[in-house]
């Protein structure tokens, strides 16, 4: 037996109501035209404080840029269906949802609103982007190969419905430990109809079986004072990515690959994460490459204590391929 072909051994998320609901409302505003591409949190705000952009005034306002709207914007079937999910918060006249959808790969996903101040907030922005991009370049290149794969820390299982999107003959895996991250994975699966995605909970690969031709990820790297699980990578930045490589080390099948999304902070020209990975893969069999993809990112972060060190945060790319 092909250890590739066992089955998850983790609770798959059911359908609800709710996820029904925001299926529905990702539909009408596909429907309506709406795209929406999600910017990082410092853009957003700075867009949000220009004068004019108070309150929203159309669904891009409501459902993008998570502004305060009233009565009477929304078409009544939009309202009802927020209800039942429960993301419409009223404040007397002025109302906010509770959900934002963002455009990725000609799909929509469902995450939190802005700003992403709660401990189990699901992100989506840029990062996921140059994530599911790097995946899908390998998958153009090794599709005829792909039989099983896993998106780790999935978060909206936009990476996973990517990759599912190509090799609908796949079983595609997307795990994650934050429950709300797999709530909105369940809409987002149904939403871009793609069956061959599974979410489980699971932490890092330790709630699922078996090995795997394709395994992605972009986990937290940030080194974040406030903790938040969709952000925080550790002391360093890099420990859970570290992680990923020893998860990697373990269940990757013969010719499958590891691709990594991940950021770290550069310090009087050294990389700490590109040093600390090299030691981990030492002696693991990988052949791996390394290549930072923007050189200089999230650098409001720069101003506080947590970066005080570093002249540059880099976002980076690390492949791993273990030999057939």
């Amino acid at each position: 037996m092909n250890p590739g072909n066992a089955g998850a051994m983790s609770i798959t998320v059911p359908e609800t109501t709710e996820a029904t609901a925001l299926v529905e409302l990702g539909e009408l505003l596909r429907a309506a035209g709406y795209r929406f591409t999600t910017v990082t949190p410092a853009t957003h705000e700075r867009i949000n404080h220009r004068p004019g952009n108070e309150r929203a005034t159309d669904l891009r306002g409501v459902f993008g840029w998570n502004r305060p709207f009233g009565r009477g914007l929304l078409p009544d079937r939009f309202v009802e269906l927020m209800d039942v999910a429960g993301v419409l918060k009223r404040d007397g006249d002025t109302w906010r949802s509770l959900v934002r959808y963002s455009t990725y790969d000609g799909e929509l996903f469902v995450h939190s609103p802005f700003p992403t101040t709660e401990p189990d907030a699901v992100f989506f922005g840029p990062d996921t982007h140059r994530m599911a991009d790097a995946a899908l370049a390998v998958v153009a290149a090794r599709q005829d190969q792909v039989r099983r794969a896993v998106d780790i820390g999935c978060g909206t299982a936009a990476g996973a419905i990517a990759v599912a999107k190509r090799l609908r003959g796949t079983e595609v895996l997307a795990v994650d430990i934050n429950a709300a991250a797999l709530r909105f994975a369940r809409s987002n699966i149904l939403l871009a109809g793609t069956p061959n995605v599974q979410p489980h909970h699971s932490d890092l690969l330790d709630g699922v079986t078996g090995t795997f031709d394709l395994i992605i990820s972009n986990p937290p790297f940030m080194i974040d004072p406030a903790g938040r699980a969709y952000r925080d990578g550790g002391p360093n930045g890099h420990e859970l990515s570290l992680r990923i490589l020893d998860a990697a080390a373990e269940r990757l099948a013969g010719g499958g690959t590891l691709v990594l999304f991940a950021g770290t902070g550069i310090a009087d020209g050294r990389d700490p994460f590109h040093e600390a990975a090299r030691t981990r893969l030492a002696g693991t069999g990988l052949e791996w490459t390394y290549r930072e993809v923007d050189p200089d990112a999230y650098g409001e972060e720069l101003d506080g204590p947590a970066y005080a060190h570093a002249e540059r945060i880099a976002l980076v790319v690390l492949t791993a391929t273990r030999p057939s």
